[in-house]
């Protein structure tokens, strides 16, 4: 691999850039100073540092986000903070969102660059679970549990869109006193009847869930992704937080 797309590629800056980092001597190739941005280099076994620290080159990345409310899943946007921007760290440029959430769900986003997990993750005929919790205003029954296992019309102006089974569960009713975790305040003028569920879908249309939901006749005010497949939100994380998988994370997902 080129010098220059070797340290592109980990995030250290343009190809300009780094041809000016090269001509002033920051860049060094097994303990010598480089010369040139297209000199070729095993990524795999040479070390490589920028100003004397080593830098480390992987094909893929994996991160694990706790993405907040307010925060896009895309890469780039003029109007908004993307999940993208929330990592901090050195970075490579061909990090994207696997997947989206709303700008007001929060919860489980994974950040790669893989683009083969990706498609597995996502793609519908894959059957991969995407468990989220959410808070909804309206008294759900029996009823409403079996709509979900046999699927929902969501299409709109009489075009017919059913979502594929998916699973329901009532964890418990909200009360002003037991609703001390819900940060959207400003909907819940009628906490009594919000109740807190758990749903599992195995797709990912255009605001899913609260169009089920919606097709019921109840409102989702609050909504979180706890998982995808294998992974499982990291409780440890804060809202905007993110860490790198593990190798067990990552391993796990590629079954």
């Amino acid at each position: 691999m080129r010098l220059d797309r070797f340290l592109s590629e980990i995030g250290i800056g343009t190809r300009k850039n780094i041809k000016q980092l090269i001509k002033a001597g920051r860049i060094s190739v097994n303990g010598e100073i480089a010369k040139s941005s297209d000199m070729k280099i095993d990524e795999k076994t040479a070390v490589v540092t920028f100003d004397g620290k080593p830098l480390q080159y992987r094909e893929y990345e994996y991160y694990m986000l706790h993405k907040p409310a307010g925060v896009v899943s895309a890469t780039e946007d003029r109007a908004h903070k993307t999940v993208i921007d929330l990592i901090t760290e050195t970075k490579r440029k061909d990090l994207f969102p696997v997947g989206r959430l709303d700008i007001d769900t929060e919860g489980l986003l994974l950040i790669t660059n893989d683009g083969d997990m990706a498609h597995r993750l996502l793609a519908p005929e894959k059957h991969v679970d995407k468990c989220y919790m959410a808070y909804i205003r309206g008294e759900l029954t029996g009823e409403d549990i079996r709509r979900f296992e046999t699927g929902i019309d969501i299409g709109e102006d009489g075009e017919e869109q059913m979502t594929a089974p998916a699973a329901l569960r009532v964890i418990r009713s909200l009360t002003p006193d037991n609703d001390n975790n819900n940060d959207n305040d400003d909907d819940n003028d009628n906490d009594a009847c919000l109740q807190e569920v758990e749903v599992t879908i195995h797709e990912g249309k255009y605001h899913q869930i609260k169009r089920m939901f919606a097709a019921l006749g109840k409102e989702v005010v609050y909504l979180k992704r706890l998982s995808m497949g294998s992974l499982r939100l990291d409780e440890k994380l804060l809202k905007g937080e993110y860490r790198r998988l593990t190798d067990e994370e990552i391993n796990n997902l590629k079954k």
